[in-house]
């Protein structure tokens, strides 16, 4: 079996340290399964709007970024010294659409940080959205909004 390696270089950031390598092996598309390498996730894939008993790329997506947008406010909170409120959450949408017979994404993240005021809910936010590496990948590449809850 022939290797072709395809190598695209992303604008002027490199990484120094890898922290983390996520591997997964997938099989049959969007109507198959996918395993990662240490075996905690195991998934059958289905479709969007399918009847199949498996999730999406679109959801799988959606909880990661979701989850790492959640650690970034975080971030952006320790460094105000102050703490995330109860009941932070981030319930993200992420579309599937087609444009002149082309696929593409779009997201929404609502966020909802519950109590605080409206200037530093937005301080957060937009910290967040600097640092979270799902926002610095998508950035520039597809329509994201934000919305925020307080």
């Amino acid at each position: 079996m022939e290797t072709i390696e395809i190598t695209q270089v992303a604008g002027t950031t490199t990484i120094d340290k890898v922290l983390y390598t996520g591997k997964t092996h997938t099989t049959g598309g969007r109507d198959g399964a996918s395993r990662s390498s240490d075996g905690n996730l195991d998934i059958k894939l289905s479709s969007p709007g399918s009847n199949g008993a498996g999730t999406n790329p679109e959801q799988l997506f959606a909880a990661g970024w979701s989850a790492c947008f959640i650690g970034a406010l975080g971030i952006a909170a320790a460094k105000r010294k102050i703490a995330l409120p109860e009941g932070t959450a981030v319930d993200a949408e992420v579309d599937l659409g087609a444009s002149k017979g082309e696929y593409f994404l779009q997201a929404r993240l609502n966020v909802s940080l519950p109590g605080l005021d409206e200037e530093t809910a937005r301080a957060l936010i937009e910290s967040a959205h600097q640092t979270c590496p799902y926002s610095k990948a998508t950035r520039g590449n597809i329509g994201v909004s934000i919305h925020v809850a307080i």
